[in-house]
């Protein structure tokens, strides 16, 4: 049976990504960096996403040193910051951001947010990063049907994946159809709907009826949707939890009950960061 380890989607420019990864938004503390790693590294996590704005890549950078892993079996992922977006500062950051990482290239490099004043520009930098051998495959993070068709107006080579607020609480189908139309897997942060959807009456029906706890039956109902998700925490036992969800399978009708739950809103007012470019969103 397929276990976390071993659950991988092809990416539309053949290379191959955990479906299952480790989100580390929000963990600065050195100690605890450390201890989330080598946790999930041990539970089986192989994917590990960063950013430039959750200003910690140089965190997560040491945890792996110290982890000592060999680095083709690990796949990362960071983002190009809306400060640091335009061909020269996307290409200069990213060296930056691979000098913290203590890493030759990145698995994939996102751009964080759409922004219009370096739409096309930033993705020119990522195209010719690409050619570089600095990141293995290129996508987008926050982006619309809207700024992916502009995308394509002028891109030699489209994003192989969006990374997007996915949960049962706003389940973005549209949005899953365009992606797949268009080739493009798609990725959920906050895939717990931090946290906010775990008491929904209904999915803790499912939870109880599969024998598996509701944040089990959320991130099940992602995978069987072909969705890639990116759960976080710092504690042993929920990381072992959330990647405990290969042993089970939700019937048709359990996953019509997950979809019930949608209300197509996001889970909080403000998106996962804190905008220090408010004014320039939405695109």
């Amino acid at each position: 049976m397929t276990n976390i380890s071993d659950n991988y989607l092809t990416l539309a420019d053949g290379n191959k990504m955990p479906q299952q990864g480790f989100g580390v938004y929000k963990i600065t503390d050195q100690s605890e960096f450390d201890q989330a790693i080598e946790s999930a590294w041990n539970h089986g996590y192989r994917l590990f996403d960063t950013a430039q704005m959750y200003k910690n890549e140089q965190n997560l950078g040491d945890s792996l040193q110290k982890l000592g892993a060999p680095r083709d079996q690990m796949f990362i992922t960071t983002k190009i910051s809306e400060a640091n977006q335009g061909y020269d500062k996307s290409i200069s950051s990213l060296k930056e951001s691979l000098t913290k990482l203590q890493m030759d290239y990145v698995d994939l490099l996102l751009i964080h947010w759409p922004i219009n004043t370096e739409f096309f520009e930033t993705w020119r930098a990522f195209e010719d990063i690409k050619k570089e051998g600095l990141a293995k495959s290129i996508g987008v993070s926050n982006y619309d049907m809207v700024h992916i068709q502009y995308l394509a107006t002028q891109a030699h080579e489209m994003p192989v994946l969006n990374q997007i607020e996915v949960s049962p609480l706003m389940s973005q189908k549209p949005m899953l159809k365009f992606n797949t139309e268009n080739n493009i897997t798609t990725q959920a942060w906050s895939p717990l709907g931090r946290g906010k959807v775990l008491n929904n009456p209904t999915i803790q029906k499912v939870a109880e009826d599969t024998g598996k706890s509701a944040a089990q039956v959320i991130l099940r109902w992602h995978l069987q949707n072909g969705i890639a998700i990116i759960p976080k925490s710092v504690h042993d036992a929920r990381i072992a939890q959330n990647a405990d969800i290969y042993d089970f399978e939700l019937t048709s009708a359990q996953m019509a009950q997950m979809d019930s739950v949608n209300t197509n809103h996001r889970v909080s007012k403000e998106p996962e960061l804190v905008y220090e470019f408010g004014e320039q969103y939405p695109y």
